[in-house]
């Protein structure tokens, strides 16, 4: 039976209105015939409208990726539709109320202008999260996230102490019920197994340099081989450091006459801008996996 031939009544069983909540679907498959007139069926017979939809199919993985937005009084509604789709179609699909705070652990070190952008972008209600807790291996940023009414708990962090924050990092993500960790400029690397109980909901920042500087002072390297672009690079956490899925990328010519102290200032605004976006479609589901690089739905 087409969309078309469907009962009125079935159709629309309520009329949608102005004040209708909106709700995010993302769903990813196997391509075949039909996911769009499946999907589409499914919210109008629930009674929705679709205010913004996005698809894409990756040759790559054989994969359909999809989000739409839809304006509907009841979820439960589209939950029962979406349940027969999910099934003929063995897809992954999702659904959130668009706006809805995404639960947000931050993890930090010593380095502030990160944090203060994330904090700043929280408050103001430009970043759709919900911040319950801050860890940090230094203390230094606690007045920051006291500023901002933020909890900050301190964890000195060795070799021998490590595992007891990671092992406070999962009874956070437990506690909290967090959907996304973000590393504004942690400066630990994450064990492999933390690692993999945080695969594809934990984002990282990692400054960007043509060539690639790594180590101590990266900004003092790149000044003394005049570097001719300065970068940031938002990604998912992964076991191979620095090499997750990219999010966010943003980069900004820089000329001979630049110090380094300038430089830092640079990139640490591009650092800051480049993690809030990042985190900011995340929290938005415009971030969906595909293998080993993203598909961004902006």
């Amino acid at each position: 039976m087409t969309v078309d031939a469907w009962p009125l009544a079935r159709r629309y069983p309520t009329p949608v209105t102005a004040s209708d909540p909106h709700w995010v679907i993302t769903l990813r498959c196997t391509d075949r015939p039909g996911i769009v007139h499946a999907v589409s069926g499914a919210i109008v017979a629930a009674g929705g409208n679709i205010t913004e939809s996005m698809q894409f199919y990756s040759a790559d993985t054989d994969t359909f990726f999809m989000r739409v937005q839809v304006a509907l009084a009841e979820r439960s509604d589209l939950e029962t539709e979406l349940a027969a789709v999910r099934t003929m179609l063995d897809a992954q699909i999702e659904v959130d109320e668009v706006g809805r705070p995404m639960r947000t652990l931050v993890l930090v070190s010593k380095a502030g202008h990160v944090l203060n952008d994330l904090l700043f972008a929280h408050r103001s209600g430009s970043l759709p999260v919900d911040i319950p807790l801050i860890l940090g291996n230094h203390d230094e940023l606690a007045p920051l996230a006291a500023f901002y009414g933020i909890p900050f708990e301190h964890h000195e962090v060795t070799p021998a102490t490590k595992p007891l924050l990671e092992d406070r990092i999962r009874r956070a993500c437990e506690e909290y019920d967090i959907e996304l960790v973000v590393l504004a400029r942690y400066m630990q690397i994450l064990s492999p197994e933390l690692c993999a109980y945080l695969a594809g909901r934990a984002i990282n920042i990692h400054h960007s340099f043509l060539p690639g500087f790594k180590g101590a002072n990266p900004y003092r390297q790149a000044h003394a081989r005049g570097v001719k672009l300065i970068g940031a690079t938002a990604h998912f956490v992964t076991t191979e450091l620095d090499e997750g899925p990219i999010i966010e990328q943003n980069v900004t010519r820089v000329s001979h006459s630049r110090t380094v102290p300038e430089l830092v200032e640079l990139g640490q605004d591009i650092e800051s801008r480049t993690l809030v976006s990042a985190v900011k479609l995340f929290a938005q589901h415009r971030v969906l996996l595909d293998g080993q690089r993203t598909i961004i739905f902006d």
